[in-house]
Parts: C-alpha cells; sequence; structure tokens
C-alpha cells in the first residue's frame, strides 16, 4: 500500500544530545499508527519532525509522494497534517469558537471550502464542546481544553492528525470519552499518529505500534506483537505492560 506520509533516515540533534537516530516510518491513508517508549525515547521529537516545528539534520519526510522536509510549518496544515499538544495551548481570552476560528482562517487544507460558521461549528461539534461554544478557553476544564486542541486541528481538514499524549492528565472516564471521539475521526477517514503513556487507550485505537528506545526504532509491528515483546518490557522500565 503507497504510503501518505513516509519518514526515511530522519535524525535529530540538540546539541550532543541524539533526539532521533535515524528513524524510518511508513504510514498508510486512513491508517492509525500508536508511538510507545520510556521518557526520553524521541517520540515528541519524531511529531515535531513531522508537524515541521522541529528541523531534521538528516533524511526525508515525505507527504502524499512529495519531499516536505524542509517545508516550514506553518505550510503542513495546509497540506493537510495537523497536530493536538500534549499541554493545551488555547489563546485563554477567547471563546472556544473564536480559537478554532483562527485555526481556519490560517491553518485550513488548501482547497477545503465552506463558510467559517459552517466549518467551525462541525469541528466544535464533533470534538464535543459545541455547547461550550462561546465560553472562554480559559473557562475550559482539561478534558474541555483537550476537546478543543482537537476542534482547532479538525477545522483544518486534516489527512493525518499528530496526537502527543493527548489522554494525558484524564480520569478514566474523561480518557474513554476521548477515544471515542478520536475512533469518530478514523471512521471518517482521517489516518493518526498518536504518542501515548495511558497504553490501554492506545491499543484499543491502532493498527500498527512503533516502540522508540535512545531515539532509535526498536520495534514494529501489530499492537500484540509490540506490547508481548520481551525487548520492550525490559525497555520500558523492566516492567509488564
Amino acid at each position: 500500500m503507497a504510503a501518505l506520509l513516509e519518514l526515511r533516515d530522519v535524525a535529530k540533534s540538540f546539541g550532543s544530545v541524539q533526539a532521533v537516530r535515524g528513524v524510518s516510518l511508513r504510514l498508510a491513508e486512513g491508517e492509525a499508527l500508536g508511538v510507545v517508549g520510556p521518557n526520553g525515547a524521541g517520540k515528541t521529537t519524531v511529531l515535531n519532525l513531522i508537524a515541521g516545528t522541529t528541523r531534521t539534520d538528516r533524511g526525508q519526510i515525505l507527504f502524499d509522494g512529495h519531499d516536505i522536509t524542509r517545508l516550514g510549518s506553518h505550510d503542513r496544515p495546509r497540506l493537510g497534517i495537523a497536530r493536538t499538544f500534549q499541554i493545551p495551548r488555547p489563546f485563554g481570552g477567547l471563546t472556544a469558537y473564536e480559537n478554532v476560528l483562527v485555526a481556519y482562517t490560517y491553518g485550513r487544507r488548501r482547497g477545503a471550502r465552506g463558510t467559517p460558521r459552517e466549518e467551525c461549528l462541525p469541528a466544535l461539534e464533533t470534538a464535543g464542546l459545541l455547547s461550550r461554544a462561546n465560553d472562554t478557553a480559559g473557562s475550559l476544564t482539561l478534558l474541555e481544553r483537550k476537546r478543543l486542541e482537537l476542534a482547532r486541528a479538525l477545522v483544518t481538514k486534516p489527512r493525518v492528525l499528530l496526537l502527543d499524549e493527548i489522554a494525558g492528565g484524564l480520569t478514566e472516564p474523561e480518557v474513554d470519552e476521548l477515544v471515542e471521539a478520536v475512533r469518530g475521526l478514523r471512521a471518517a477517514g482521517v489516518a493518526i499518529v498518536w504518542i501515548e503513556h495511558i497504553l490501554h487507550a492506545l491499543v484499543s485505537m491502532v493498527d500498527r505500534l512503533v516502540a522508540l528506545t535512545e531515539g532509535a526504532l526498536l520495534l514494529e509491528g501489530t499492537p500484540a506483537e509490540v506490547m508481548g515483546s520481551p525487548i520492550l518490557r525490559d525497555v520500558y522500565l523492566g516492567q509488564e505492560l
């Protein structure tokens, strides 16, 4: 199957620290890929490289067959790559609707049509936040701010959605709510790359898992294969998952 997103031997260092060491990955249209590994494994750096907020030192990033390695982070959403952040970063003084409107105005994919109202309200509804559309982002709960992260990404009409520990800090019922929202995106055909430490949520959603350690690719396979590997258990704090 042709890759929608592909990383080829991608590497990134920060001074003397090699955060990513020659990682190669492929993501098919509509596929969900989970990324696991201990803290400091390079997971978020890989997401930043895909999103363009961090530049590669080596290797290529291809999207829909085109080399986007040197494309800036402001251009990648217009191609169809959107992301959420581990710590939500809304404009606290703006309403939830206005936050989504900003994303629509500056990040929507090229060729996407529809008025702001036609696009922003459905994004809020899909993310489960329509009832808080006119409330300021600063007044939202953590779960609601996570939902706002999703809505801001969705309004750009992504083909690939990058999720960075979106379930972190939530209660078990809140995690379940968020997983259902992500499940709906998958059903709509959005491809997903998801970093998550709440492993049962991740495993329930993804087609494949990759495990990173010290910036390098350790394992790749089905969730059962990766999670059942003694190699992963040894690396991941030495505990069975």
